[in-house]
């Protein structure tokens, strides 16, 4: 197991390496940072020895040696626009996406699960037929193309809820979070039902495809045979194998949800991490839009290499494969 926990940290170690190339290559062709930290008026002679004194017109692998050094001590570029650390910004803006994130990861099980296993138990039923039209409706349908029924039918016709922004947030130690206050909870309902509309319908398939492949196995016969009750077949013995292939698929897909963020913060205005890169690109803030792309690749890595080491933990088989 510890020779398998190596393989993994050294694979995740090599893929932030190329993340951070890939997002420093970026940075390089991505305008004049001189230009941008100067302004017009500086005269050539003046932009030319900062340039020599900031070290940008070393060789790339210079540079790129650089930023890694940088990087291991968090320091991965300051923003144009902020006038400070790139990663000061993303760490102040990370608790309004995790936030989103978790509330959306928290509505996907509550929901998932149940629909998912009822889907596979009665698979011939009307409502499991509901139930599936329905995960295909919302899988083709945008998140951005969600939210925006959302807002006309809950904000804009019915006065129900807010449209957009954060509401009222309180600073616990730094972090502030909306999830403590009534205001805070009422803008956060429909980001979060938008966000987990795309990843919840998958999840119900997942689960249902699963739990019904298992439900044909030999020792959930030779359960019903020894007369064990419904719920204990279906939950204890079918639903806890069908487990391994969901966590898989779930720490994917949680990286993904971060990513996916990026359309419904902007459409709610929601003051997170995918709303900051948006304003990144639209003003040309390089060193931020490269933090964030490492940050994000980062939070990636860490968590598909996790997932793999649960996976090992609980299914040895794989350790055995990556063996061969």
């Amino acid at each position: 197991m510890f020779a398998f926990i190596v393989r993994r940290i050294a694979q995740a170690i090599i893929v932030m390496l190329v993340i951070s190339f890939i997002g420093f290559a970026i940075k390089q062709s991505f305008g004049d940072p001189i230009r941008e930290i100067t302004g017009v008026t500086v005269s050539v002679a003046e932009r030319t020895k900062l340039r020599n004194e900031l070290g940008l017109n070393d060789p790339f692998l210079v540079q790129f040696g650089r930023f890694m050094k940088g990087a291991v001590h968090g320091d991965i570029g300051r923003s144009f626009f902020y006038k400070k650390s790139a990663l000061d910004v993303i760490l102040t803006k990370a608790p309004a996406t995790l936030e989103l994130v978790f509330c959306s990861a928290i509505i996907i099980v509550l929901f998932s699960i149940p629909l998912g296993i009822y889907s596979a138990i009665k698979p011939r039923s009307i409502l499991s037929r509901i139930i599936m039209s329905g995960s295909t409706l919302g899988v083709s349908i945008p998140v951005f193309l969600t939210a925006i029924l959302m807002i006309y039918i809950f904000s804009v016709e019915l006065h129900w809820l807010p449209s957009y922004g954060r509401g009222e947030t309180i600073n616990l130690g730094g972090w502030r979070t909306g999830l403590l206050t009534l205001d805070g909870l009422k803008h956060l309902i429909m980001p979060s039902i938008a966000l987990s509309s795309i990843m919840l319908p998958l999840f119900i398939r997942l689960i249902r495809s699963e739990m019904m492949e298992v439900l044909q196995n030999d020792y959930i016969k030779y359960a019903w045979a020894k007369g064990l009750t419904p719920r204990r077949v279906w939950i204890v013995h079918a639903f806890k194998n069908t487990l391994l292939p969901v966590i898989t698929v779930g720490g994917v897909q949680l990286g993904t949800m971060i990513a996916f963020t990026i359309l419904t913060e902007t459409v709610f205005q929601w003051q997170g991490m995918g709303f900051m890169f948006i304003e990144a690109v639209e003003r040309g803030d390089a060193p931020l839009m490269v933090a964030y792309l490492v940050v994000v690749g980062f939070i990636f890595v860490i968590v598909n290499t996790l997932v793999d080491v649960i996976y090992g933990l609980v299914n040895p088989q794989v350790r055995i494969t990556g063996q061969k």
